[in-house]
């Protein structure tokens, strides 16, 4: 039988939502059966509450197979899962991934101490956009700069090194074959281990000398495979993905600018704006499950073995969940997006990219009010090629840059 395709974004149609065909799967078939574009074939999850059931019982509904295997095509659900390949482990071997990780991206106390130095990123970067003069581009000028700075401190790559990992983000979500993820993944590897073997001779004041410290002193240690892995995670992942999302929601804001002063007139609104922008776009292509048992998912029976894509960009435009959910709105309250996931797999450096955002928009609203589109919203290009969808480009221009210590124009 022929299956529909996979509805993917389609952002030069729809720059700021999902494709517009999802809203009637949602209403009429919120369960329904889909080819993905790697040709897996999967059942298509797209109501609110059916999404937050997928993902949060990972015993009926497994990771094993991979979170994106729909869309990479070097993705092979079948692989066995390689060492220290903790996002497709569940239940106790995940936990204990997640128990060492979480201190480092998630605690209270380490996002009051990863601030500042934040803070001091932002500042350097917009300092450096004001040196060189408008118009700039927001994405691959401040956005991409500002995350790969913020996970380098963090794991504790020196900036002259962060390349390793930027060039393997890339390929984790743009290559096409094995050989391609190899050939740059490799590298990292290889930096890492030495990394590693030296932090643990003399650890320093970073988040991969106090994971090694802190499992040493546990029942069962990381091995220097596992603690690869776990860095080359971080790296990859904290990179592009909250850069796409920080450069997607200024364009959103800057292409409604109504919102835009909202958040000028009143700061404080900063914090819910951002998790409007997460709601608005996190998840935008969907995360896999693996069903582990016949079951059904809001009534629509499934089998062991089958394939579930839980949309989570179109649950939460869900009019069942959320107000006027095609809306942009800063001031949104109550917001229980899933746009960082949802369940025990819920991304487990969501903290931290809160943290950038919240700081982003703190310091753009302060030192650049002026900010705005140095192109119409039709001229903007997006990515193609990838499962992080958003903006390849967000040309930006302003009047004046002001000063990071006392606001006044620079």
């Amino acid at each position: 039988m022929d299956l529909a395709p996979l509805p993917t974004p389609r952002l030069q149609e729809c720059p700021f939502g999902p494709a517009p065909e999802t809203a009637r799967l949602r209403a009429e078939a919120p369960v329904s059966r889909v080819r993905c574009p790697t040709g897996l074939t999967a059942w298509l999850v797209t109501r609110y509450a059916d999404v937050r059931d997928v993902l949060g019982d990972a015993d009926r509904f497994s990771s094993r197979a991979g979170q994106a295997i729909h869309l990479m095509a070097h993705a092979d659900p079948d692989r066995p899962v390689g060492v220290g390949e903790f996002t497709r482990l569940d239940g106790p071997e995940y936990q204990r991934f997640r128990q060492h990780m979480a201190p480092e991206l998630a605690t209270p106390k380490r996002m009051a101490t990863l601030r500042p130095i934040v803070q001091q990123i932002v500042d350097e970067r917009l300092d450096a956009l004001a040196a060189a003069g408008p118009p700039a581009d927001f994405y691959t000028g401040f956005a991409l700069p500002v995350t790969a700075a913020t996970i380098g401190d963090l794991v504790g790559v020196p900036p002259g090194d962060r390349e390793l990992f930027q060039n393997a983000a890339t390929a984790v979500f743009t290559g096409t074959t094995k050989e391609d993820l190899a050939a740059a993944v490799q590298p990292l590897h290889a930096y890492l281990y030495k990394m590693i073997v030296q932090r643990r001779a003399n650890p320093g004041d970073d988040a991969l000398s106090r994971m090694i410290t802190r499992s040493a002193a546990g029942d069962r240690p990381f091995s220097d495979p596992e603690l690869v892995a776990i860095a080359a995670t971080m790296l990859a992942v904290g990179f592009d993905t909250t850069a796409t999302v920080m450069s997607h929601g200024v364009l959103a804001l800057l292409a409604h600018p109504a919102e835009f002063e909202r958040l000028r007139a009143d700061p404080t609104l900063v914090p819910g704006a951002v998790e409007e922008l997460v709601r608005f776009f996190g998840g935008a292509p969907g995360i896999v499950r693996q069903v582990t048992r016949d079951t059904d998912i809001g009534g629509h029976p499934v089998a062991a073995g089958d394939y579930v894509v839980a949309a989570i960009q179109v649950a939460d435009r869900d009019p069942e969940a959320f107000a006027d959910p095609d809306r942009l709105d800063v001031g949104r309250r109550p917001n229980p997006h899933m746009g960082f996931g949802y369940g025990t797999h819920q991304c487990f450096g969501q903290q931290t990219a809160r943290l950038e955002l919240t700081v982003v928009l703190e310091t753009l609203l302060r030192r650049v009010p002026s900010l705005r589109l140095a192109v119409p919203l039709e001229d903007v290009p997006f990515k193609t090629g990838t499962p992080v969808f958003g903006p390849a480009e967000v040309p930006v221009d302003w009047t004046a840059v002001r000063s990071a210590t006392a606001g006044a124009s620079a």
